[in-house]
């Protein structure tokens, strides 16, 4: 496989991420996996909470997936897009679980934007509804908050 189509691969993947993780968060999380995520929408006691069980699926998973693209020559598609993925988490841990949630402190930045998305964030933690992507958090104009301005 070329690099120039690795590259691809990866970039798609972590694109093709935030609806899969919204998908995931909306309909799976705040459904059926309630029992699990529940715990997150509750002040935490203590270093882990049962929603810490998701994204350790979903590493699993996608190392195992690259796992297999390393041993099946035909399935070598899986490597880069396996990076995408595993890109597109390393992400999505650095807002919500960095920044958003403060899980480590010593690694958060002070940004405009990451601002932001933790706000878009803290609403969906208050109403239980949208925005149920973190990266790009998308709320019908009916849900948004107006942003006061300066006078």
């Amino acid at each position: 496989m070329s690099r120039r189509r690795a590259v691809a691969l990866a970039a798609g993947a972590f694109l093709v991420m935030e609806p899969v993780a919204y998908a995931a968060h909306r309909w799976v999380m705040h459904g059926p996996g309630w029992a699990w995520h529940a715990s997150h929408h509750r002040r935490r006691r203590g270093r882990f909470e049962r929603n810490d069980r998701y994204p350790l699926t979903f590493a699993t998973t996608t190392v195992a997936a690259m796992a297999v693209g390393a041993a099946v020559p035909r399935l070598r598609w899986l490597l880069p897009v396996g990076a995408g993925v595993t890109a597109y988490g390393a992400a999505y841990a650095f807002v919500h679980d960095v920044h958003v949630h403060g899980r480590l402190p010593a690694l958060d930045v002070d940004s405009a934007l990451l601002d932001r998305l933790a706000d878009a964030h803290q609403q969906h933690h208050r109403g239980g509804g949208e925005p149920y992507g973190m990266l790009v958090p998308v709320l019908p104009r009916s849900a948004r908050v107006p942003v006061p301005t300066s006078g």
